[in-house]
């Protein structure tokens, strides 16, 4: 039902490549999820993901849980009949709420409870309640419940919440009741290499399926980010699913791809998308701009997703300018297809044991120099 195979590593760098089985479906590694934090891409249909190359997607625990509930999810079929997507999915646990939700929420030892942002009522968010969640909702891939700190965090801050990371992380491992999903934990530490180590460590004696990197893209600068991703990446459990949480800027992808790492998230290609920004083989578009209100070229010429093989950029600039709804989608199902592209590239590259080689290319080429801001 489940297993994890590594076909090539590419000498020069921990880059590798592989297939992760799931019970919904094969996804070829290193991959990309894009986010479905509230169960939809934002303007994209499940056909369109499919035909964007995604292969697994995420959505969020949490948000969920709020709206429409675990259990009428359940009652409804599962996730995946709910959403109308037949492919892997995997959920967050709920964890970086923990961070982002810092305003409505109060953590101690036993979980999170948070005032709902919909709402205001309480919603408590315990270990075994995060497992009890994404088992109703049915993902292929659930992510154990953890303390995210922000970068600037002091010593003792993040000593307690690699602590209540450990913590929790047993607990969930215990409360896990489905064999037809796998349960993955999530290495904290900020940028403390002692508490990160140690953290990594203590994770992998509980022998979980699969390690992911929380924490990163907090707050820290990118060289902060990679000095952690060289030595954890190739130090998180060698036969199993490396994930990257997060992380989502087309050159963090490549740099982390180059530390071993095999999965990630982000909400960039489409939250940009909807804001006019594309990501381009010959760099950043962003559409607003008005050297693109008269082009008649497409996105990008070697793309052969819907937007670029139909339509100019003075077209795609038009709607977005006129907030027209449109633009947003069809400049996000660009950004999608480019991103399932970079990673294509990118596994081809490691197949052809020529990644180091493409890694050096692509830094000093036009597509690494987006920044991921909208401005």
């Amino acid at each position: 039902m489940f297993s994890f195979r590594i076909t090539n590593q590419c000498s020069g760098t921990a880059a590798r490549a592989g297939w992760l089985s799931t019970p919904h479906g094969l996804v070829q590694t290193p991959a990309f999820m894009p986010v479905g934090t509230r169960g939809a891409i934002k303007g994209v249909t499940a056909r369109q993901l499919r035909q964007s190359g995604t292969e697994i997607m995420l959505v969020n625990t949490y948000h969920l849980a709020l709206r429409p509930g675990e259990r009428l999810v359940e009652k409804l079929g599962g996730l995946h009949k709910f959403i109308g997507w037949d492919g892997p999915i995997l959920t967050d646990s709920g964890g970086f709420q923990v961070f982002s939700l810092d305003e409505l929420r109060q953590v101690d030892d036993g979980g999170a409870t948070f005032r709902s942002n919909i709402d205001g009522a309480r919603l408590r968010l315990t270990p075994q309640r995060a497992v009890q969640i994404q088992n109703a909702l049915g993902a292929d891939i659930i992510m154990v419940l953890d303390v995210c700190p922000p970068s600037h965090a002091s010593t003792r801050q993040m000593v307690d919440a690699v602590r209540r990371t450990l913590l929790w992380a047993e607990q969930c491992r215990l409360a896990h009741q489905r064999q037809d999903q796998w349960l993955f934990a999530i290495v904290q530490g900020g940028l403390d290499d002692h508490q990160r180590w140690s953290c990594l460590q203590q994770l992998a004696r509980m022998d979980f399926p699969g390690y992911a990197i929380g924490g990163l893209s907090v707050g820290e600068c990118p060289t902060q980010m990679y000095r952690i991703l060289r030595w954890l990446g190739p130090a998180l459990p060698a036969g199993k699913p490396r994930y990257l949480m997060g992380v989502g800027r087309p050159i963090d992808i490549v740099e982390a791809v180059a530390c071993g790492i095999d999965m990630f998230d982000c909400v960039i290609p489409t939250r940009n998308g909807r804001n006019g920004y594309a990501f381009t083989s010959a760099g950043v578009v962003r559409l607003r701009n008005n050297k693109w209100a008269e082009s008649d070229g497409p996105l990008d010429a070697g793309c052969r997703c819907y937007a670029c093989t139909r339509f100019s950029k003075a077209y795609l600039r038009h709607l977005i300018v006129a907030g027209e709804m449109l633009g947003p989608i069809l400049v996000s199902l660009h950004n999608l297809r480019y991103y399932q592209d970079l990673m294509a590239k990118i596994r081809q590259a490691i197949r052809a044991g020529r990644f180091a080689e493409w890694l050096t290319q692509f830094r000093v080429g036009p597509a690494a120099t987006g920044n991921g801001c909208l401005a």
